[in-house]
């Protein structure tokens, strides 16, 4: 045994020093990699972040950097490694979910893409306001594609208020108002035309023109007015503009076309709700739609309403408590259902929807999604009263 001491003695000598080399080394490299990133020289970059991560494989800011450089080389396969490389060092990883989507977009693995933008949306879409537009354009199209359109088009009005429109938004939208789960690059090129009216009538009711947005749903129907969604997708611009009348007509004309097409029944419930008027018709359309669908909840806030404005507050309480259990987080059912309670005389239930309301109110704007929007405002002309 007494040999073993002196050895034990020189191995942590040996170690340190070889520990010290490396540490010169790792330094020494990441200085020179920064100074050719700032130089432009991209590709002797690359090459001496790979030296350096090779050395230091936890050090985050150089895969942050490979990433990123890849990334601006359409590399997108190895600015995808480097990232996740990222996301497995850094404490505040944030932002490269929103790249690792970007890159999983290009490479087609779409699934992947869609759960890293939305891990990168619950952390609250962190990074400059270039990687936000691009980000959520993408996601947008991938929604489209899942068929979450209600939720594709909220984030693609975002974008046309925000950026102002463009052949990007315009298309991406009309795919979405149209329900066709395409990308832009693969839908048929005889759709184009009847897609970019959609898109650039919706572009200008997002900057809320609605005169122009109406010229443009003009030319629509005179050439595809046969189509299905054609007259609901007009309705919907009446109903963002308050034109209750119109937006009734459009939806009337729609199930014409499309007899069992859900959205075009709630809508003209709704439609029908807030004029006051045939609201025996509107019960029945909604009803239909909660048949059809029975997990829709808009459909059952659009049976609620109806159900209240005829004076039937039980079973319009009943209605909406449904629709506030499919979707908990909405304002506007929970401003109804206060209502619903108050009529009823159940205050201790009435004080929690109130306060409900009043905690999701100001949300609205940055969390509703377009079929949000299409309940109306929070505070809307379909109700009665408001809760106090």
């Amino acid at each position: 045994m007494l040999w073993a001491v002196p050895l034990l003695l020189v191995l942590p000598l040996t170690n340190t020093s070889q520990v010290a080399g490396a540490s010169s080394s790792f330094h020494e490299l990441s200085r020179q990699a920064e100074a050719a990133r700032a130089a432009d020289k991209l590709p002797e970059a690359i090459r001496l972040y790979r030296q350096a991560v090779k050395l230091r494989p936890t050090w985050s800011e150089g895969w942050w950097w490979l990433g990123s450089i890849y990334y601006e080389q359409d590399r997108f396969s190895e600015a995808q490694a480097a990232f996740q490389r990222f996301v497995a060092t850094s404490p505040k990883a944030e932002p490269a979910y929103a790249f690792l989507g970007l890159c999983e977009y290009e490479t087609r693995q779409y699934d992947a893409a869609r759960r890293h933008f939305s891990q990168w949306a619950m952390k609250g879409s962190p990074g400059t306001s270039e990687l936000i537009e691009v980000a959520f354009f993408h996601w947008a199209l991938l929604l489209t594609q899942e068929g979450k359109f209600p939720e594709a088009l909220y984030l693609l009005d975002n974008a046309v208020k925000h950026q102002g429109p463009n052949p990007l938004l315009v298309e991406a939208m009309g795919l979405a108002w149209m329900e066709m789960k395409n990308l832009p690059e693969d839908y048929p090129v005889n759709e184009r035309e009847m897609v970019w009216l959609v898109g650039t009538a919706s572009a200008f009711a997002s900057k809320d023109n609605y005169p122009r947005a109406q010229e443009y749903a003009e030319r629509l129907v005179s050439r595809y007015g046969q189509r299905p969604k054609v007259h609901y997708f007009r309705g919907m611009l009446y109903a963002f503009n308050k034109q209750q009348e119109g937006a009734e007509q459009e939806l009337r004309r729609e199930l014409e076309i499309s007899s069992n097409w859900v959205p075009a029944m709630i809508q003209l419930a709704i439609a029908q709700s807030s004029l006051r008027a045939q609201l025996d018709e509107a019960a029945s359309y909604a009803a239909k739609a909660v048949s059809l669908e029975p997990n829709n909840p808009l459909a059952y806030y659009a049976l609620g309403v109806v159900l209240m404005l005829q004076g039937k507050n039980q079973q319009g309480a009943e209605e909406l408590e449904r629709a506030a259990k499919l979707k908990p987080g909405s304002a506007r059912v929970h401003f109804q259902l206060a209502n619903a309670y108050r009529r009823l005389g159940r205050m201790k239930d009435f004080d929690r929807e109130k306060a409900l309301f009043e905690a999701l109110k100001d949300k609205q704007e940055v969390f509703a999604s377009a079929e949000e929007k299409m309940m109306g405002p929070a505070e809307s002309s379909e109700s009665t009263e408001q809760p106090k």
